[in-house]
């Protein structure tokens, strides 16, 4: 016998903490003012939990090649809610079949976005060395904590 419940809306409704656009316009501004302080041109993608782009910001003089990859990092980031580092290291120490995975992108510079425990969304820079794209990326992450 199935389960009775007082009220459809007990097993039809959750609530759900989002990434808003004012909370990306914000990650966004934080992680350009670090970028900027660098004088580093990048693209600077956030996308929401499914990985849809809520944000894009491309700087000055960055090369339009690195819209993309920042686009994906940050996919790759939220799919499997971990840092895209983490495949760049396994790759590094031989474990290629990581290169199998669909959806990962073994370059740093992704960075899930957690907000009170559940992931929301994800960032993605491209544009300078891949340690750079992850400090101007955690710079973004920072601001919310703020």
């Amino acid at each position: 016998m199935a389960p009775v419940f007082e009220s459809k809306q007990e097993t039809m409704t959750t609530n759900k903490i989002t990434l808003t656009l004012d909370d990306a316009r914000k990650i966004a501004h934080d992680a350009e003012t670090e970028a900027r302080k660098n004088n580093w041109a990048v693209v600077i993608a956030i996308v929401d939990d499914g990985g849809h782009l809520l944000y894009l910001l491309r700087l000055d003089e960055t090369q339009y090649g690195s819209i993309n990859v920042a686009i994906e990092k940050a996919r790759a980031a939220i799919a499997f809610h971990r840092p895209t580092k983490v495949w760049e290291e396994n790759i590094a120490e031989g474990r290629l079949r990581y290169l199998n995975l669909p959806g990962t992108l073994p370059i740093e510079g992704g960075l899930p976005i957690v907000i009170g425990n559940h992931f929301v969304g994800a960032i993605g820079v491209s544009g300078v060395r891949s340690f750079e794209d992850s400090q101007i990326a955690q710079a973004g992450i920072d601001a919310l904590e703020s």
